[in-house]
């Protein structure tokens, strides 16, 4: 057993990781969480740290209940893979073109695409669009009224924040494609309606923190939240395979010969039905992954240290789940206040991408050693491949 099972008179917490390196912040929420009447278990990942409402890198099992704000405001974050043909050997010495070209053909920070993207003459792998479209006409009103523009130019674009696309090489010089990004403007939206709804509800008039509002089973406030929830968690999906598509016609413009396995793709902030304990669960992820038995899954580190396909060990304690990332140590204040451009040069020292103060707040400096995260759920996941960026595009 790899996990420290924490005091509570509630429901039962379990730690994978030092409890010592996790902050009193985060410590009160995981307490408040395992308060709330409807938590069956919370499993905390070893990148664990502050959130609003639950903690980033937590896992909560819930019975007839859900959180908005436990799931977080990127609903259906999460990552993308892909194992390409190319070998180091193929890649350019300067790798700064290639740079330029990726984020020419896929709109970075808060810019999106003029209209929005064919996806008809664009290989995502995935169907069923005009369906998926067909859902945003059922989203609450209030909030598709002023989100449709949007949600149709940024389909296929990356954001800001954590948000990236990198070029990867394996240990054995493969080059791997990987993104991360979530539900952009519309999932944050959507969030934000259904998060001050639950804060309305009088059964969540008593709770230790308002930002913990649930919806409840067999209500019509919890039915609308699960459908725009799981719309959103599509969305999410899709633009990830869309930006994917794209990216990997940059790829094949400059590097003709270039194959590509099937995409690794996973949210790390999303709610599913999941049966766990002889019990049907509504299973919550916030900054983390599901960890099946056999799940593909993959753990990025930061701008400047590793990052790992995975696959799950199906570990029941966790609720079969492992964490999202190295975890941040410090807030995007703290780093900006603690680390100058001279720090972020040497921190990604090998890497092509930004060295500006825009993106000082994401210096490796800023996160969790992602090889102690690594050894800390040695029983969550396997690692299949281990990677380190080249090239790292932000927003």
């Amino acid at each position: 057993m790899s996990f420290t099972e924490l005091a509570s008179k509630a429901a039962p917490i379990r730690l994978w990781g030092d409890v010592d390196t996790v902050e009193p912040q985060a410590r009160g929420q995981l307490y408040n969480i395992a308060k709330l009447p409807w938590v069956h278990g919370v499993a905390v990942m070893p990148d664990v740290h502050y959130g609003i409402g639950a903690t980033v890198g937590s896992v909560i099992a819930m019975r007839g209940a859900v959180s908005p704000a436990a799931v977080g405001v990127d609903i259906g974050c999460g990552m993308t893979a892909q194992r390409t043909s190319l070998t180091a050997e193929d890649l350019p010495d300067d790798l700064a073109r290639l740079r330029s070209a990726i984020e020419a053909a896929i709109p970075v920070g808060q810019a999106m695409h003029k209209s929005s993207v064919d996806v008809g003459h664009l290989n995502t792998g995935l169907h069923g669009w005009h369906e998926f479209w067909s859902g945003f006409n059922d989203l609450a009103p209030q909030v598709a009224r002023r989100t449709e523009a949007k949600a149709m130019k940024q389909l296929g674009t990356l954001g800001q924040g954590n948000h990236y696309l990198e070029f990867c090489l394996a240990d054995d010089g493969e080059v791997w494609l990987m993104l991360h990004s979530g539900s952009r403007y519309v999932g944050n939206a959507l969030a934000q309606h259904h998060i001050e709804k639950a804060k309305g509800l009088p059964h969540n008039a008593d709770l230790p923190d308002p930002d913990l509002a649930v919806f409840i089973a067999d209500t019509p406030q919890m039915e609308a939240y699960r459908r725009d929830l799981f719309w959103a968690q599509e969305y999410a999906r899709r633009n990830r395979a869309v930006m994917m598509a794209l990216f990997r016609q940059v790829v094949k413009k400059r590097f003709a010969k270039a194959r590509f396995d099937p995409e690794i793709s996973v949210h790390h902030n999303y709610v599913a039905e999941e049966t766990h304990d002889g019990q049907e669960l509504l299973v919550t992820r916030k900054g983390a992954i599901r960890a099946g038995l056999g799940d593909m899954g993959i753990i990025p580190g930061s701008m400047g240290a590793a990052s790992f396909i995975v696959r799950g060990l199906g570990n029941a304690d966790a609720y079969e789940s492992a964490s999202h990332g190295a975890g941040r140590k410090m807030s995007r204040n703290a780093a900006k206040k603690r680390f100058t451009v001279e720090d972020l040069i040497a921190q990604t020292e090998g890497v092509e991408c930004r060295k500006d103060p825009g993106v000082l707040d994401e210096i490796p400096g800023a996160y969790k050693d992602i090889e102690a995260v690594m050894a800390a759920q040695r029983d969550l996941v396997e690692i299949v491949v281990r990677l380190r960026q080249v090239i790292c595009v932000k927003g």
